[in-house]
């Protein structure tokens, strides 16, 4: 190396140094060849390097993960101070407001972990409150530094922001060595809002977020523009939207002037809230709300030709590469069914948004499903996550969300 480096250093396989050099953050445990004589505390920041010794990056440590660094930089000049995280911070919500534009910035996410180089650090906003989930150990002891760096950002930009919001209510930190929580992030000197419910207005739609209990953080930001493309397709439709949550979809859908909604769910939590936000969009005359599962619905409306618009955005049916093929099963069950049911000439909108279930394996799924159904897919749009998750090519694990809008015909 040129020159003295600070931090402890890991040495890693050829395996392992080609993927950084290629481009993606993570270093796991058994690609490390060499460690320091003295074990660094957990979050430490540590240097990464090859086998003859070359700089490859400097990252977090993470003492009882799998994936044992997260680089965070892999430039040997950086300095890790409150200066270099502005200017992380400042490069994301400029990147937002590019590809957002200003009338989208009320509601979006605005660090996306790994591809805005904040590895296991979620914040999405909701009006003026940011939602934060953190999943790295190191993360996680810097937030107390970069969560009022963050506000202080956005309000010097002219955004009003009065409080944030922790998610940490997930089984994923157990592996960081993390405790679950949930609650407000004290802002010195500052108060935070009484609600942890707020309203948005998303695509021309308002509804209530309950971001200390709805589901992730609180709404679904990914599939902003999706909505946007199903409303423009449903006027004058009759459309069943499955696994509707808080009624995303379905009241895009209504908004676009479809004859009529049905949504459905399997939580009566999510149906209750779901016909809360029809109410307030006075979309509630055009829409039904049903509380069934999706697998037994389908199958009993084979037949009907009640709809002939079909939206499937399923929760992640597998979050790992292992059970990847019986999830596969289940997306064409779904798909299938609703291929059956809709008219020739109808409308299927279909969704994964598991990063496993891959787009070569989804692909094959739904021309699986036609076949079996004796349809055939007339492209409409591919689409994938709205550009405020970007996608790192050389981190698949940012490319998760598949969309697809087809004519059956």
């Amino acid at each position: 190396m040129k020159q003295s480096r600070a931090y402890p250093v890991y040495t890693v396989t050829k395996k392992a140094e080609s993927s950084i050099l290629n481009g993606h953050p993570w270093v796991y445990m058994d690609e490390l060849t060499a460690v320091p004589d003295t074990e660094p505390e957990n979050g430490a920041l540590v240097d990464v390097v090859s086998g003859k010794g070359r700089y490859l990056g400097t990252g977090f440590l993470s003492l009882e993960s799998k994936i044992r660094i997260r680089l965070i930089s892999r430039n040997a000049n950086d300095t890790f101070d409150e200066a270099f995280w502005r200017r992380r911070v400042e490069y994301a919500w400029a990147y937002r407001k590019t590809v957002l534009g200003e009338e989208d910035l009320a509601c979006c996410r605005v660090i996306f972990g790994e591809a805005d180089q904040f590895p296991g650090l979620t914040v999405d906003r909701f009006g003026d409150v940011l939602v934060t989930q953190t999943l790295s150990y190191g993360m996680e002891q810097r937030k107390a530094m970069l969560f009022p760096l963050l506000v202080d950002v956005l309000r010097k930009d002219g955004q009003t922001i009065r409080g944030i919001y922790e998610r940490n209510d997930v089984a994923l930190r157990a592996r960081e060595g993390l405790a679950e929580n949930k609650g407000w992030f004290v802002l010195a000197g500052e108060e935070h809002p009484a609600s942890t419910q707020t309203e948005i207005c998303e695509n021309g739609v308002y509804y209530t977020v309950d971001f200390e209990n709805g589901q992730k953080t609180g709404f679904f930001l990914d599939q902003k523009y999706n909505r946007r493309a199903v409303a423009k397709l449903a006027k004058g439709k009759r459309v069943l939207d499955c696994f509707t949550h808080t009624g995303s979809f379905a009241l895009n859908a209504a908004f676009g002037g479809a004859a009529h909604v049905t949504a459905v769910d399997v939580s009566q939590s999510a149906v209750d809230m779901a016909q809360a936000n029809a109410r307030r969009n006075g979309l509630a005359d055009r829409m039904d709300f049903v509380c069934t599962d999706v697998f037994d619905l389908l199958p009993s409306l084979e037949g009907k030709h009640d709809y002939d618009f079909i939206i499937l955005d399923p929760p992640a049916f597998t979050k790992a590469r292992r059970t990847a093929p019986n999830a596969m099963r289940g997306y064409k069950e779904i798909n299938y069914r609703a291929m059956k049911l809709l008219p020739r000439g109808g409308y299927l909108a279909t969704a994964s948004c598991s990063h496993f279930a891959t787009e070569e394996m989804f692909v094959k799924m739904l021309k699986s499903a036609a076949a079996d159904a004796g349809r055939q897919l007339r492209q409409i749009e591919v689409r994938q996550q709205a550009p405020d998750h970007p996608i790192l090519w050389n981190v698949e694990e940012t490319n998760y969300l598949k969309f697809f809008l087809f004519q059956v015909i």
